[in-house]
């Protein structure tokens, strides 16, 4: 899908668009499986087997095995079906998020009470070659 896409020169952003969503299906369908108890039960006893019946590319069982989310989302994961995955873990959203930036849970839950992180960095790249 070759569509313009304005956004996509925010650094450090993946968009969950359009072209996103249908390269992640499989995966994001597999997370969502992990609803039922049956199925996060299977899930535990055997994550190879239970993912083998998903047609991901290895890339995104690879991520999945690794707990990488930002490699999931790279890979068409929507953050909010993989809060299925990482709360079969029993990990929150907060400990998640803090992984995904390089922080401690203790760091990432202060920056987000003093105003979360500074739109500095993350704005487009034109929008900083002008500064």
């Amino acid at each position: 899908m070759a569509l313009d896409k304005p956004y996509a020169d925010v650094p450090g952003t993946t968009i969950f668009d359009a072209e996103q969503a249908q390269k992640g299906y499989h995966l994001n369908m597999f997370a969502m499986s992990l609803m039922k108890a049956e199925n996060r039960d299977r899930f535990r006893a055997d994550e190879r087997a239970y993912l083998a019946e998903w047609p991901m590319t290895t890339a995104q069982r690879d991520a999945v095995l690794a707990r990488d989310y930002n490699e999931m989302i790279a890979h068409g994961g929507n953050i909010y079906f993989l809060a299925k995955l990482f709360s079969c873990d029993g990990r929150s959203f907060q400990q998640t998020a803090a992984s995904m930036t390089g922080m401690s849970q203790q760091e990432y839950a202060d920056m987000m009470l003093n105003g979360g992180r500074s739109p500095e960095g993350n704005r487009y790249t034109w929008e900083q070659e002008q500064r």
